[in-house]
């Protein structure tokens, strides 16, 4: 078969569905020897060397000189019917693990994944422009597609609550953690990260994630606050949006809490093992991945007890009410103190992290493309 991939994600965004993209299409290229791959990507206003390093990718690419601003508008905005086998050449079938899908020729089999319907859950966690673009933009591709992928179970019923989506039309396909994440750290590795972002000697309660009202950051300050002197809590991520109550929730606690800012693929297993305790206590997610790397990494956990946390966490993780701020410093606390806890937690956590892996899910994947074609 020939096959087509938006790889675009990959390309334009540094963690997320870009990280999500890279990984599983790396594994999927390493899996597949039979079908031939086509990537194409918007390259539009990144630099060139950037833009290459981005798509290290052992198939063959082409460059879109658009923005991916532009592609939106001119596919999904005005509509105009130009089929991706425009950039691509004829497919068999096309992949897009970016909840749209670009316009295709007849025949062309389709393959979409929704990562979760956030933006129909909480809305007012969005900026208006976006959520109408997406509650637009989403149904009709998932319409178009032969086949959908949910990142969990929680967001296969979602689709088939939320939008009617038909149970046989959608098939859950996990994420995997690198095998970069281990619970074994490098010479002087804490030393090295704590220095690199601005962190002192104190132990860490880390969360990391783009600052944005899903992930819940403002109650996690309120509730960190709560606990001792003793603590730093360092927040890994970009700033997103709407993120003013956060930023002013740091001010008020800039003596313990750190904004770390965006943390490169390569920072992250060790600013994972510097820490003491990860915290997520997210409202909403369609996987959840920074729990498991945390897990990997030799890290007990305290996350949501909402969407697909549990079915990612399991029993190895203490689960919160993420709307309850006391319980959410209860199960912090209690985590930090209880030494037959954390030890429990953390042999279980390295166990439930070997069950999701790239490999798997490029095989998962593979599969899927065999039943299209």
């Amino acid at each position: 078969m020939h096959i087509g991939i938006d790889y675009t994600a990959a390309a334009r965004q540094q963690a997320g569905i870009g990280r999500y993209t890279r990984e599983l299409i790396h594994a999927l290229l390493k899996a597949d020897t039979r079908n031939t791959y086509v990537a194409f990507a918007a390259s539009g206003g990144l630099n060139s060397e950037a833009f290459d390093a981005l798509l290290t990718l052992p198939a063959r690419l082409r460059k879109v000189p658009l923005t991916d601003d532009w592609l939106a508008r001119i596919w999904h905005r005005l509509r105009l019917p130009i089929p991706v086998e425009t950039v691509t050449g004829p497919l068999d079938a096309f992949y897009s693990p970016d909840f749209v899908l670009p316009p295709t020729r007849p025949g062309t089999r389709t393959l979409l994944t929704v990562h979760d319907l956030s933006f129909l859950r909480y809305p007012d966690h969005f900026v208006p422009k976006l959520v109408r673009y997406l509650s637009e933009v989403v149904p009709r591709s998932i319409e178009r597609a032969d086949r959908v992928l949910a990142d969990s179970r929680a967001t296969k019923d979602d689709l088939t609550t939320y939008l009617n989506v038909a149970p046989g039309r959608v098939e859950v396909l996990y994420s995997g953690v690198d095998t970069r994440f281990t619970p074994t750290p490098g010479p002087n590795e804490s030393d090295n990260i704590r220095k690199r972002y601005g962190l002192d000697e104190r132990p860490i309660v880390l969360t990391v994630g783009t600052i944005q009202p899903r992930k819940n950051h403002a109650r996690l300050i309120q509730a960190f606050a709560t606990l001792g002197d003793d603590l730093q809590l360092a927040i890994g991520g970009g700033q997103g949006w709407l993120y003013d109550e956060v930023l002013q929730a740091v001010v008020q606690h800039s003596d313990r809490v750190r904004l770390l800012g965006f943390v490169s693929d390569a920072d992250l297993p060790a600013l994972y093992r510097s820490a003491t305790l990860f915290v997520f206590p997210s409202f909403y997610e369609g996987f959840g991945l920074p729990v498991l790397e945390a897990m990997a990494c030799g890290v007990p956990v305290v996350c949501s007890n909402t969407s697909s946390l549990p079915e990612v966490a399991g029993d190895s993780a203490c689960l919160v009410n993420p709307h309850d701020t006391d319980a959410l410093a209860y199960a912090m606390a209690q985590c930090l103190e209880d030494t037959q806890l954390r030890s429990t937690m953390v042999s279980k956590g390295l166990a439930q992290a070997q069950r999701f892996t790239w490999r798997k899910a490029a095989q998962q994947l593979l599969t899927i493309f065999d039943e299209l074609g």
